[in-house]
């Protein structure tokens, strides 16, 4: 069964609230999903999946640092040739998303296009467009 990795950072909730309902759509169409806060992962572990999803919270107009850091030594143990994709949440600017998605593309992922942004708290139907954005990487993981 295909392994999807989900790596978020939420500052108030709102990214997990997302990571959680790409999870379910990648569960739905059988994929194996592991989802936790990026403090929980082991970046060394990235060998095991065949996907990255990772999500961080815009922050003055950036990604957060620990997140930023974190995929720099997912980059250095190597991700090149996984599927990838980038989600966030955001009160004004929303750069998060697409900032991971250019670092993940310039370490060779192929990475979902386009990011997943929303700003502030998800509603039904925001959290509608995570689960499909999950199930998206399911049928590309299924391809490959």
């Amino acid at each position: 069964m295909p392994k999807l990795a989900i790596i978020y950072l939420s500052t108030q909730g709102s990214t997990k609230m997302m990571a959680e309902a790409i999870a379910k759509g990648a569960r739905e169409k059988h994929v194996d999903v592991d989802i936790d806060n990026f403090y929980e992962w082991d970046p060394a572990d990235i060998s095991k999946y065949d996907a990255i999803c990772i999500g961080s919270s815009t922050f003055y107009y950036t990604m957060l640092e620990p997140i930023a850091k974190f995929i720099d030594k997912l980059i250095e143990i190597g991700i090149e040739g996984k599927i990838g994709a980038a989600f966030g949440s955001y009160g004004w600017s929303g750069e998060a998303p697409v900032m991971i998605a250019e670092k993940l593309r310039k370490a060779g992922v192929d990475v979902i296009d386009p990011v997943l942004r929303i700003q502030y708290v998800p509603n039904e139907k925001d959290l509608a467009e995570c689960m499909r954005l999950g199930k998206d990487l399911a049928k590309k993981m299924k391809k490959k």
